[in-house]
């Protein structure tokens, strides 16, 4: 009987070691790695585009005449909307890149396309598509245009026209062309096929060491990365970012994801952010502060978090851009229901892509309306998209509607894809 509890402790003790190692391997990050990023007090980007602000303003008042000053004010606010997450930058570039094309009467494509661009990061994606057909139409730098065109019929869920702007400019040495095959692959749902092109575009940038095209790069690789499990690969390329720049903003929320949803240590995660929102001030981190917060069971943080978006969202410069998560929010705290579906509404009609269709299935459900979330579903989504997020939603209206067999595909693809939604959502994909 001895020997016998002695095989038994043994066996235990080895299943105990097996876990030790287990979350060892799990554990892939070290704050030795980005605590130099952290609390940093000089941001190097911003101070420069405010040097630049103040050299631009001052050359536009000397000689009002002079309309090109506009356009390198507008670049000025863009870089400080970029670095800091301050929408009244964004609306700030928008302001001068109306001045300039008004100027020019719309006909220089260069200021079209950045008037475009503008639209696009505020989320108006009918109005940019507007302003890339005129640049087309004038011909000068056609492929660049071409280039922001397919980003804006895939933005507008017009997959048939964004496939044939792409070929249109076809070349797998060409940086763009391979950031955007690898973007038109992961929306088709090959994410080794993503990853391939981005690596490729990846090696150009690195190549040609231009400083920001690395940075894109490397978060862009990185959350790639992320979706196919290498988390280590991930968090690997998050800090070649911040190597870049200490101040990415983004970077930084990816290294924190991987603390939160990989390795399970949400004070930490919450300690990263928190550094972050010194400084950044887009309000969507102040959601995900909001569910890590909720995680820990720290109930009033979380409160505090959401209050601080809502103030954000006072904002009238904010549009439409946060209409997805403002319908996300409304229906998980279960108010305003009806204006919900009128949101969602709202984010169908400016960009009709399976994710917007996606909110307003799920704003109907949650407001009662099996049938038409249904409808919406089976017309719009299934078939249509890859995202996590939007397939757990369609196997909570599939499950409501019996359709087991069509539920049982979709959980085992969520449950392959929990560290992409969190580990909120393990629960509720379990009991599908």
């Amino acid at each position: 009987m001895k020997y016998k509890h002695l095989y038994l402790i043994t066996i235990l003790t080895l299943m105990l070691c097996t876990n030790c190692a287990k979350t060892a391997e799990a554990k892939v990050s070290d704050a030795n790695d980005y605590d130099v990023y952290l609390a940093t007090t000089e941001n190097l980007t911003v101070d420069r585009a405010k040097q630049d602000e103040l050299f631009w303003s001052q050359k536009l008042e000397q000689a009002p005449n002079q309309f090109p000053y506009l356009g390198k004010l507008a670049s000025t606010y863009t870089e400080l909307f970029s670095a800091t997450g301050d929408v009244a930058y964004l609306k700030k570039a928008e302001k001068k890149l109306l001045e300039v094309n008004e100027i020019t009467t719309y006909g220089n494509p260069s200021y079209l396309r950045g008037l475009a661009y503008n639209y696009i990061s505020q989320h108006q994606f009918k109005e940019a598509l507007e302003l890339l057909i005129k640049a087309e139409l004038l011909g000068e730098n056609l492929q660049m245009t071409q280039k922001m065109l397919f980003d804006v019929y895939l933005e507008l869920g017009n997959y048939k026209q964004a496939q044939s702007y792409l070929k249109r400019f076809e070349n797998l040495s060409d940086f763009d062309y391979l950031i955007r095959l690898s973007k038109w692959s992961d929306h088709k749902g090959n994410l080794d096929a993503a990853i391939k092109y981005m690596e490729k575009a990846m090696g150009i940038a690195e190549s040609s060491n231009l400083k920001h095209l690395k940075q894109w790069s490397y978060t862009n690789i990185a959350d790639f990365y992320g979706h196919a499990g290498e988390i280590d690969k991930s968090y690997r390329h998050f800090l070649k970012a911040l190597e870049l720049d200490p101040n990415n903003a983004y970077a930084k929320k990816g290294i924190a994801w991987i603390v939160y949803s990989h390795e399970k240590n949400p004070a930490e995660a919450l300690r990263i952010l928190n550094d972050v929102t010194q400084s950044y001030k887009a309000p969507d981190y102040y959601l995900l502060k909001a569910e890590i917060a909720d995680y820990m069971g720290r109930g009033v943080m979380s409160e505090a978090e959401l209050g601080l978006y809502k103030t954000a969202m006072k904002d009238e410069a904010y549009g439409d851009m946060y209409n997805k998560y403002n319908v996300l929010l409304h229906v998980d705290k279960k108010i305003n229901l009806e204006q919900t579906i009128a949101i969602a509404q709202i984010e169908v009609d400016n960009r009709p892509t399976p994710q917007s269709y996606d909110l307003l299935a799920w704003a109907y459900f949650n407001n009662g309306n099996l049938g038409a979330a249904l409808n919406i579903v089976e017309k719009h989504i299934i078939g249509e998209t890859f995202e996590p997020e939007t397939l757990y939603h369609v196997a909570e209206i599939y499950k409501a509607a019996g359709k087991q067999k069509e539920l049982e595909p979709l959980k085992k693809e969520l449950l392959a894809s929990i560290f992409e939604l969190g580990p909120t959502m393990t629960s509720k994909i379990t009991k599908l």
